[in-house]
């Protein structure tokens, strides 16, 4: 990766030296091409656990791809309780709520030390116009938050607790393998709280549920360490929607 240093705790990094641009950027560009991508990027921007990169109702102006950390989404429900509607990684993007509108419509939380790429929207749309891949890579992107969508919708409304929980740690399993990541053998970046509140389950039921879990030889537990013992077990517990989520 080559960076140039800036004041502060901003840097400019180069789309075409950065490990993950394969996951966050489509691939087959040439050289030219990769030089307009790396102009598309503002700068990037790090973050302290608990730091906000934005909340709910600020304008939008940008979208933000996740170089290294972990993020959660949230949005305040009817009764005031902060609601999680999704957890970001590496390679992954944070923002699109706001496109639609012009304003973000949740708030966007880092659950650890973090590093985002910042792409404001008015370069997207003027590469886009330039690179179709990137303008089609975008709209994959964007598919993929909607079946995602769709995915926790089916959770909620048809799997029991212990085939949400499976489900989510199986999803977890995937994007990190994807990311080169020990597929079965990861810590939790989220609160036992935090992953009651994506899947509709109280704390007790998640906890609950990962000891029986562990009793039943299934997973290792250590806290926030997770192994998955016997996944082909987890799968077949979701039924064909280890993918949901």
């Amino acid at each position: 990766m080559i960076t140039l240093h800036k004041q502060g705790e901003m840097t400019q990094k180069l789309c075409s030296n950065c490990s993950l641009h394969a996951l966050c950027m489509p691939v087959g560009l040439n050289g030219e091409e990769m030089a307009d991508l790396d102009a598309v990027m503002k700068q990037s921007r790090r973050l302290k656990k608990g730091e906000y990169l934005f909340r709910s109702g600020e304008p939008f102006a940008s979208l933000f791809a996740v170089r290294t950390g972990f993020f959660k989404t949230t949005v305040a429900s009817q009764d005031g309780r902060d609601q999680v509607t999704g957890f970001l990684m590496s390679g992954e993007l944070i923002g699109m709520d706001g496109i639609c509108g012009q304003i973000h419509s949740c708030d966007a939380v880092a659950l650890e030390d973090s590093e985002v790429c910042e792409l404001p929207f008015v370069n997207l749309e003027e590469a886009g116009s330039k690179l179709p891949s990137l303008q089609t890579h975008f709209y994959k992107l964007m598919s993929r938050e909607i079946v995602r969508d769709q995915g926790v919708m089916l959770l909620l409304g048809n799997m029991r607790a212990e085939e949400r929980l499976a489900a989510f740690l199986l999803n977890l399993s995937q994007r990190l393998s994807d990311r080169g990541f020990a597929a079965n053998d990861f810590i939790l970046r989220m609160s036992r709280e935090e992953i009651g509140s994506y899947l509709g389950l109280k704390l007790e039921t998640v906890s609950r549920t990962l000891s029986r879990f562990q009793q039943e030889g299934w997973v290792k537990v250590e806290h926030k360490h997770i192994r998955i013992l016997q996944p082909e077990v987890l799968k077949t517990m979701v039924a064909g929607c280890e993918h949901a989520i």
